[in-house]
Order: structure tokens, then C-alpha cells, then sequence
């Protein structure tokens, strides 16, 4: 392969070689932005020299999160910490955590972030406000990947798991696990605010309306906005306007508050409902060694937050290896398989 000379980083950065010669020997006398524009040369060029350390962090790459306290996105937000502990000294990874129930705020925050991005990984509300704020950033220069879910009208790459796939996924083992069973089926998850969760309500429901059982119906979706509390009253108030209920689907978090209902139910009614989820975690696993939960689907955070970084660095120029841009590989645990897993928690 060719060494890489300060002309070639010099020409990439469109700066002369004095340029580039008193940068990585720190010189100084030089604007940070043109400091970013050779860093960066160098980066996408392999330079093999040292760059120093003086220029740490100088191509920055920011992760906008929502809701640090549930189980997914804290478990998300750790993968994320781990990959930054490993990356290049000149690369910075930063997580912010963004409200999700103001749009508004959120599109501004990332048209107005004080952090200068080469990159910005995100998941994003589906909203016209954000959608917008997004489109900015892509036209100013920003690499946009969008993770977990994304906006209507997507422009950006997209790392996730097929959510209609797992929606259909659902309804495939409720149907199997109520093979003859008559009776109602209900959804629930955050909101219709993330398209992700549209996807799966529908997979789910597509796959049960066509199975061959038709006494078992899907009857609606309550939205609990992922927050225990409103779940479970949510659940609690479908479960009291139909006796007949055998299946229960929650296609988003609040699993806490779904599964203390389940379990009031199980001990009041003296009924075993089949209960199917989301997402590995202490609580989850809690709830299938129970046998109160039936099955798990994950949708692998840490192999989301690697490909969306390689993504980023791969459209920046930094890594030139391939980065799939299939969906994430989903992952189904019950019972049998639980006990074996090594998902990290």
C-alpha cells in the first residue's frame, strides 16, 4: 500500500503542506477547524504517523438517546460507553440524552447541539420538526445514522431490526401457543410517536388476523408510553371491558408494570395468559423464569451501537472495511434457552 505524504493529506484537506506540517508536529498557529479538516485527511488517508495527543477527540461523533432509566436504552447507553473506551484517541464518542415528549426541543437540539458533529447517531422520534432538523444536518455536512427507529420520511441510513418481521414474529408463537384457543389478543406499546412501534402492532396483527384459528382475535393496542404506571392501568382497563383475554403482546417497554398485572390476573382470575415481549433484561428474565412471561424477543443493542458507529466512520471515511446494511439479526429466548444466554444486562 502507499505511504500517505503530507502532500496527499494536504491536498484531501485542501490546505497547504506548511499546513499540515505544523499540525502533526504541533506548531500551533493554526484554526481548530482547519486542525478538524487534517486530522481527518490523515484519518481517511491511513496516515501512519502519530497524531498527537494535543488533537484528541478532534472528529467527534454524538449519540442522541432518550429515556436513560428504562432497561433498553440504559443497556444501549452502556454499549455505547464501552465502544467509546476503545476508539482511536483522535475520535470522541458523545451520549447525550435527549426528552422525547417535547419534538419540538428535540428537532432543536439537534439543529442547535454546541458540539461541532462529523457524525450523529440517533434515535428519533417520527415527527416533521425532527425530520427537518435532520435533513439540516445532513445538508451541512453531518453523517446521520439513525438507530432503533427513525423518522417517516427517511433519509438516512437506518440500523435496526426488521420491526414488522418481529411483530409478525410474535403473532407467529401467540398463534402456536393457542392453537385452539378462543378468545382476545391485546397490544401494548409506547405510542404511535415511534414508527417502529406502528410496525410491529402490525406485523402482529397481520399475522393473527390470517392464522388459522379464527376464534383467537386481536381485539386493540393501549398505549402506555413506556412508563409502568400508565401501562399497567392501561392493561388493567382493557382486561376489565373483555373477560376472554388469552394473549397479551407488548411491543414496547414497561415491563415492570405489564407484568404486575399479569401476575394480579393470574392470582385473582385463576387464567394463564400468554404473554410475549420485548427485550433481555433482569426483569424479563425474571418474568420467563416465572413462567409468567412466555417469550422474549431482543433486539441486540450492542450489535445496533457497533454498526451504527462503523456506519458513521465508514461514511466518513475512517474504516474502509463493509458495513452490512441488512437489519440486525433479532433474538427469540423462552424458558428453555434463557438460563444459557450471555446478552450482556
Amino acid at each position: 500500500m502507499k505511504k500517505t505524504r503530507l502532500v496527499d493529506i494536504a491536498a484531501a484537506a485542501g490546505v497547504g503542506i506548511a499546513t499540515v506540517e505544523r499540525v502533526l508536529n504541533e506548531r500551533g498557529g493554526v484554526r481548530r477547524q482547519t486542525i478538524e479538516k487534517v486530522v481527518l485527511a490523515a484519518k481517511q488517508l491511513g496516515y501512519k504517523g502519530v497524531i498527537p495527543n494535543l488533537y484528541r477527540g478532534t472528529i467527534r461523533i454524538e449519540v442522541i438517546l432518550v429515556r436513560p432509566e428504562t432497561p433498553f436504552f440504559s443497556r444501549l447507553n452502556r454499549a455505547f460507553e464501552r465502544i467509546a473506551a476503545s476508539l482511536d484517541s483522535s475520535i470522541s464518542l458523545h451520549r447525550t440524552f435527549v426528552e422525547e415528549s417535547d419534538p419540538e426541543k428535540f428537532a432543536a437540539y439537534i439543529a442547535n447541539s454546541a458540539i461541532r458533529r462529523h457524525g450523529l447517531i440517533v434515535v428519533a422520534v417520527d415527527h416533521p420538526k425532527i425530520t427537518e432538523s435532520l435533513r439540516h444536518a445532513r445538508a451541512t455536512g453531518v453523517e446521520v445514522v439513525q438507530i432503533v427507529s427513525y423518522t417517516g420520511a427517511r433519509d438516512d441510513v437506518f440500523v435496526g431490526i426488521d420491526n414488522y418481521a418481529a411483530g409478525r414474529t410474535a403473532g407467529f408463537y401467540m398463534s402456536r401457543m393457542l392453537p385452539q384457543a378462543a378468545g382476545s389478543v391485546v397490544a401494548v406499546c409506547h405510542s404511535w410517536a415511534y414508527r417502529i412501534h406502528k410496525e410491529r402492532v402490525r406485523g402482529f396483527s397481520d399475522y393473527i388476523t390470517t392464522q388459522r384459528n379464527p376464534a383467537l382475535q386481536f381485539s386493540e393496542v393501549v398505549f402506555g408510553h413506556d412508563d409502568d404506571l400508565r401501562s399497567a392501568e392501561m392493561l388493567t382497563q382493557a382486561l376489565r371491558r373483555r373477560a376472554d383475554v388469552v394473549g397479551v403482546y407488548n411491543a414496547g417497554g414497561a415491563n415492570l408494570g405489564v407484568g404486575s398485572v399479569l401476575q394480579r390476573y393470574r392470582e385473582q382470575e385463576k387464567k394463564e395468559v400468554v404473554w410475549i415481549a420485548h427485550e433481555l433484561n433482569d426483569e424479563t428474565r425474571r418474568f420467563i423464569a416465572s413462567g409468567l412471561m412466555t417469550l422474549v424477543l431482543d433486539q441486540a443493542p450492542e450489535t445496533q451501537a457497533r454498526r451504527a458507529l462503523d456506519t458513521v466512520l465508514s461514511r466518513i471515511g475512517i474504516i474502509d472495511v463493509p458495513v452490512s446494511q441488512d437489519p440486525v439479526p433479532f433474538l427469540t429466548f423462552t424458558s428453555e434457552n434463557i438460563g444459557q444466554s450471555t446478552a450482556p444486562v
